[in-house]
């Protein structure tokens, strides 16, 4: 046999064991979709609602209803804020859809967005201790879903906005911020950003880079990027070394496509950042970037290796798409990127949502606050890029993991704290105190779940 033979025995051999590699990663990526249609009719939901007070026979009903309930209804009556205090709404989010913009699957209507809302309020409560509710409404008119929320406010502590189309999540969003009393958030945007924001400090950081320097490329115009955009320059990125794309290229002042006035916020990307006046689509953009966010049309395959190859050395690529993302993290790494990280948590790097609105809620609801600001935003992802860093940086972990439990009371009170400081807090406590509290909060709430789950309240998974 001729060496040229060998060498092409070898080259088929490898080929077949990185196809098989490729087959177990794709395996392990579409499992979880495999399962939930097992799992979700099986417990028919994931959230219920329990007591908190005690029950030792029915004389308690005349303390905790009619008789006894007359009591603080009159307390609350003479000073509403007393409902913080003398009820539930302190610890109670509404997590409220129209269903439009349903992960990566679109306008699917509010019933099918109720497994999502669900999941979300599972989240809040194991990962924050909070008391999320799904709201699911049967209108796309934004005004509606802004009066709604409204009339919603005395029940609950904050709203969390979620699945939201745009360009109406911005103005949805912008004046509940300004005309509620709660703080009013919306996941796809603020939460996003938080989140993208803590990755992107610690990558650059490890690439050797610094954040006011880098070029940052934002692959989709959406409610997520322009919030990361707007959240990154708080940070300390400089808008200016930012480029968006949409799906028409690149955003820039030539732009005539765009409406100023229904897309404000896309048209303040097109005149204030792209300091290099760059047009085209995402291979005239990615060229030498440092940095690429993408949040737009799930994958695979939306992102090419080669498009990978343009970048500049020790590459930073977060596909973020759910539930599948713009490209395969093996398939980025094979290209050169230094890190990489997605949505998804079977993969490293998780550059999640879950990671922040559970602690930031914590934070927003332990000092009653009346709004979540992007300054408090920053806060929680630079402690969240703290707690990663003091744990040591690498390629494949430069954000934490949803399972490491201090994640989340840290982040309260980082979030806390900011917002006592820009005096948006009804109440006032200090590091110590906030951090017993959301650590008490966390606490009670995976240890209700473990005695459900012992005592056989919550059943075992069936066999799938």
């Amino acid at each position: 046999m001729s060496p040229d033979d060998n060498s092409g025995k070898e080259s088929n051999e490898k080929k077949k064991s990185n196809n098989a590699e490729v087959e177990k990663l794709l395996q392990k990526a579409y499992e979880p979709a495999r399962l939930a249609k097992i799992y979700h009719p099986f417990y028919e939901g994931k959230i219920e609602v329990v007591p908190k007070c005690p029950i030792h026979d029915f004389n308690d009903f005349a303390i905790w209803y009619t008789p006894g309930v007359a009591e603080p209804c009159k307390i609350i009556n003479k000073d509403p804020e007393e409902a913080y205090h003398q009820t539930n709404k302190w610890n109670n989010v509404a997590v409220v859809t129209d269903g439009t913009r349903v992960l990566g699957l679109g306008d699917i209507g509010p019933e099918a967005g109720l497994p999502v809302m669900e999941g979300k309020a599972l989240l809040f409560k194991y990962l924050g201790g909070v008391d999320a509710f799904p709201i699911c409404l049967n209108t796309k008119d934004p005004e509606k879903i802004i009066e709604t929320v409204k009339l919603l406010q005395p029940s609950f502590g904050g709203i969390n906005l979620e699945d939201i189309s745009q360009p109406k999540c911005f103005r949805i969003l912008e004046k509940l911020r300004v005309e509620c009393e709660i703080p009013v958030w919306h996941d796809d945007q603020q939460g996003t950003a938080a989140i993208v924001t803590s990755g992107v400090i610690n990558a650059v950081k490890l690439a050797g880079k610094k954040l006011n320097e880098v070029k940052i490329v934002l692959n989709g115009a959406g409610a997520a990027n322009i919030a990361t955009a707007r959240v990154l320059t708080v940070a300390g990125a400089d808008l200016k070394n930012l480029v968006m794309l949409d799906s028409k290229g690149v955003l820039h002042p030539g732009r005539s496509d765009i409406d100023k006035v229904a897309w404000k916020e896309k048209w303040w990307i097109a005149t204030e950042s792209n300091k290099e006046g760059l047009t085209g689509h995402l291979d005239e953009a990615i060229k030498g970037a440092d940095v690429l966010v993408a949040a737009s049309k799930p994958g695979p395959g939306t992102i090419k290796p080669d498009s990978i190859r343009l970048m500049a050395d020790d590459a930073i690529v977060f596909p973020v798409a759910n539930p599948i993302p713009e490209i395969w993290p093996w398939e980025a790494k094979e290209a050169g990127a230094l890190v990489i990280g997605t949505g998804r948590s079977d993969f490293p790097n998780q550059v999640n949502n879950s990671l922040g609105f559970p602690g930031i809620f914590r934070g927003a609801l332990d000092i009653k606050a009346k709004t979540i600001t992007d300054e408090m935003c920053v806060a929680a992802s630079k402690e969240l890029a703290k707690i990663a860093e003091d744990k040591g940086l690498t390629p494949e972990y430069i954000i934490p993991n949803m399972d490491e439990w201090e994640v989340f009371p840290r982040e309260a009170v980082a979030v806390a704290l900011k917002g006592i400081e820009q005096d948006v807090a009804r109440i006032k406590h200090s590091k110590q105190e906030l951090f017993e509290k959301a650590e008490a909060m966390i606490k009670r709430a995976r240890e209700q779940t473990k005695c459900l789950m012992s005592q056989g309240f919550i059943k075992p998974f069936p066999k799938a």
